[in-house]
């Protein structure tokens, strides 16, 4: 087996994973699952930073729709996140015995460390998983952007963005058009110019600007996260150069 080439990781996990096969709320499997993957990058000696979604219970551009302030709506979209923190937590303590930290953009003492750029690297050098929840804090932002933004936060070598059910990035949803083209490798000026929906172009400009490389993947293929920090070649590598 190649030896990682990597120190320190961000990986940003989307609420739909947290579902599963399930039409909302958590599914326990799923988290046990990922929790199970998350073990396989500690096992490599790799730090390893997470970032959570919330859309498996709430959605801030839906609730608009139906009439909900934009903000307000956000905000709670921001406690979803911190649900699905320390349910993710609590998996990898107490089933694979991982020493973790759940640490919140907005405040929420009894449940979560407050984000501090600097505990949180700290945290990282002692080899504990830091699971990231709220966002930055931020109404209109993202959790998309959050990962891109903690990612360069924390310094981190690579950013991998898991997906449930898609191997990559298309030029199309392969799930309405078979006949979408899978990039396996695709500059991020490409990207953007191509409208490609892989995150949003906050998220996308922030990687660009800070050369931080990013990679798509199907995160329920088991094996998959291991297998691209080990060398092997799976999901589409978004860069500045399309060099990795």
């Amino acid at each position: 087996m190649s030896k990682p080439k990597l120190n320190r990781i961000l990986l940003k996990i989307s609420g739909e994973s947290f579902k599963g096969d399930r039409e909302s709320g958590i599914d326990p499997k799923s988290i046990q699952y990922m929790a199970n993957e998350i073990k396989t990058v500690v096992d490599l000696g790799i730090e390893i930073g997470v970032v959570v979604g919330g859309g498996n219970i709430w959605r801030g551009a839906e609730a608009e729709k139906e009439g909900m302030d934009r903000a307000t709506a956000d905000y709670a979209g921001m406690l979803a996140t911190i649900i699905n923190a320390v349910a993710l937590q609590d998996s990898l303590e107490r089933k694979y015995s991982i020493d973790t930290r759940t640490q919140s953009a907005i405040t929420v003492q009894q449940i979560a460390e407050p984000y501090i750029r600097r505990k949180s690297i700290r945290h990282l050098e002692k080899k504990r998983v830091v699971v990231f929840a709220a966002g930055t804090g931020n109404p209109h932002m993202t959790t998309d952007t959050a990962a891109s933004l903690r990612a360069i936060e924390i310094e981190a070598e690579l950013l991998l963005m898991a997906k449930y059910g898609v191997d990559g990035v298309y030029s199309e949803d392969p799930r309405i058009n078979k006949n979408a083209k899978k990039f396996n490798n695709i500059s991020y000026q490409d990207a953007l110019t191509k409208k490609l929906k892989i995150m949003d172009s906050t998220a996308l400009a922030l990687c660009m600007d800070n050369d931080l490389p990013l990679v798509v993947f199907d995160m329920f293929k088991k094996g998959n996260l291991k297998g691209i920090l080990t060398g092997n070649k799976n999901g589409t590598l978004l860069s500045n150069n399309n060099i990795f």
